[in-house]
């Protein structure tokens, strides 16, 4: 039996969709964990400047002979914190191209399933076959990614834009509000839904 043209585009579409997905899949999991021990370092930092708040410099006879001392320290701190910002930054770089790229490549997705839809018929989007599930839930499982990666992404970069040196009690709490975000989101969305196009995908 002859393949059918439209039917063979849209799942050349698909799965090229999802390599990629698993290809970026990596990439988001690998700058979550980087992250990790950032925020761990910057949560330290800003303990460390609140114990030095704490400390009146004057009132301590061996650092009297520096009264500078306090400033100094201060600005070290602060710039070891801009450090970790700046990595902090970039990690959150790769988190908006893994972003973009998977929703680039899902908007073609739709783009030839909207090329080829007419011509497809009902059957062809709804009925799954032994190695591939249907036309209809995949292109709805790419939705589901696709807004997965969106929503996640922003509620990091809210987080990340919150921090403020003024409010050292935040940064402390960085890494926890950072995992309660992990906690929140179904971890397991596109590991499973590549497990339900594995053989899909070999074909």
């Amino acid at each position: 039996m002859t393949p059918d043209p439209p039917l063979v585009a849209v799942q050349e579409a698909l799965r090229k969709c999802f390599l990629l997905v698993e290809e970026q899949q990596g990439l988001w999991r690998s700058a979550l964990s980087d992250c990790q021990p950032l925020l761990a370092s910057l949560a330290n930092l800003a303990e460390q400047l609140q114990a030095a708040q704490n400390v009146r410099f004057e009132e301590v006879p061996p650092l009297r002979a520096f009264p500078d001392l306090e400033e100094r320290l201060r600005r070290k701190q602060l710039a070891a914190g801009d450090t970790i910002l700046d990595k902090l930054g970039e990690k959150l770089a790769t988190l908006l191209k893994v972003r973009d790229a998977v929703s680039s490549q899902v908007e073609q997705v739709f783009e030839v399933y909207q090329q080829h839809a007419d011509t497809l018929g009902i059957d062809a989007i709804l009925q799954p076959s032994v190695v591939s599930p249907s036309l209809a839930d995949m292109l709805e499982w790419l939705q589901d990614i696709e807004r997965h990666y969106r929503r996640r992404y922003l509620k990091r970069k809210y987080l990340f834009s919150s921090i403020q040196w003024g409010d050292l009690a935040n940064i402390q709490a960085l890494p926890k509000a950072w995992d309660q975000i992990s906690e929140d989101e179904h971890q397991d969305l596109v590991q499973d839904t590549l497990l339900n196009v594995s053989f899909f995908l070999e074909g």
